[in-house]
């Protein structure tokens, strides 16, 4: 056997050490504000905006203008490429924002989901080409970490074997090739809630994903303490017709991490899955407050979970930009209570209780 010889210098692990770290310091989360032109498109017609880039940096902006109280419970925010190089009204960058209030920049690096051939309907996720060459740049202009997104689906036959083998390959090509750059990959497998199966369904099925990921991560050498991962938390399908408890579903989604994740990963920051804002917030207490051994931090990377009461007082108008930024910190808050087991609950705001769900969810 040939020796191993580390692809990463003591320097570039430190490094990426040191972004992991930070970016699950207790207490804190992500704010995923990477939604494609399109889907962007999807969250400004439901509140009668119009799809342009000046709406939409408009509504960036209302998030990254938040002020410093943001940073108490958001340490990372994951950028659409537009947004990276988007500028405030007074000619800041945004990038320069988030820096200033010691929040890390992120970037979405996959290029979308497409059709696996020769499988029952299943996807993987395009965008390696040219990867390298993107993320010396992303670097070069302020990221700290990278988010990349692979889908699987719960059906009668799904995932296949061949999904499973293909996404995680994916995700460990893609998280070798950003630590190279100086970037933290955030691995992304999300098991879709879309479907009929039960929690032990769906907890079957996110072990089996974790596990063939993190045989790829360790077969490409990817140096664990310089990733998190971004994974569903365990739940029921949406059609299922037993509903579980929050408790059920924490100790259904710790299980799944205990039999599968190193601990040597420094954090897992849950999507939040089409879950009402509120109902994403109560897992995520019930998770830290699960019983058992938790290695890592268990945190938060929402996008829906976190703006959808935002974009519900923002309306589109500038009268109502202020009200739109303390619906966003007033979640903040309740997330970052919540990645520490202290969510004492009854956070009201805009879209609280509203289901988020989108089936076959894209971005």
């Amino acid at each position: 056997m040939p020796r191993f010889v580390p692809y990463l210098s003591k320097e570039q692990q430190e490094e990426l050490r040191s972004i992991a770290n930070a970016i699950v310091a207790p207490g804190k989360g992500i704010l995923a504000a990477d939604e494609s032109t399109g889907t962007m498109g999807k969250r400004l017609s439901s509140i009668n905006v119009e799809n342009v880039e000046e709406n939409r940096r408009q509504y960036r902006q209302l998030l990254f203008t938040a002020g410093k109280e943001l940073s108490n419970n958001i340490s990372g925010v994951i950028l659409f490429h537009e947004t990276l190089y988007q500028k405030a009204d007074d000619g800041t960058p945004f990038v320069k924002l988030l820096q200033d209030n010691n929040i890390i920049p992120g970037i979405k690096v996959d290029k979308g989901v497409v059709p696996l051939a020769g499988s029952d309907g299943e996807c993987t996720t395009q965008g390696l080409d040219g990867l390298s060459e993107r993320c010396a740049q992303y670097k070069k202009d302020g990221c700290g970490f990278v988010k990349w997104r692979c889908v699987l689906k719960i059906q009668s036959h799904t995932p296949s074997l061949q999904a499973m083998i293909e996404n995680a390959n994916v995700l460990a090509r893609y998280a070798s090739i950003c630590q190279q750059n100086g970037l933290v990959p955030i691995v992304e497998p999300e098991v879709l809630p879309d479907g009929e199966h039960d929690l032990y369904t769906a907890q079957r099925i996110t072990e089996e994903v974790l596990a063939f990921t993190y045989k790829a991560l360790a077969d490409h050498h990817v140096f664990l303490e310089g990733t998190l991962l971004k994974p569903n938390m365990v739940t029921a399908g949406q059609s299922c017709a037993k509903k579980f408890s929050a408790h059920e579903i924490a100790m259904a989604t710790v299980t799944a991490l205990q039999r599968t994740v190193p601990a040597a990963v420094p954090g897992i920051t849950f999507l939040s899955g089409g879950q009402s804002e509120e109902d994403a917030t109560v897992n995520l207490d019930a998770i830290n407050k699960c019983p058992g051994r938790k290695p890592w931090a268990l945190t938060f990377s929402y996008g829906r979970a976190l703006q959808a009461s935002v974009l519900a007082a923002w309306k589109g108008s500038k009268d109502n930009v202020k009200s739109g930024q303390e619906e966003l910190l007033k979640r903040a808050k309740a997330n970052g209570e919540a990645a520490l087991g202290q969510y004492a609950g009854g956070v009201q705001s805009a879209a609280g209780g509203a289901s988020l769900f989108v089936a076959n969810h894209a971005y």
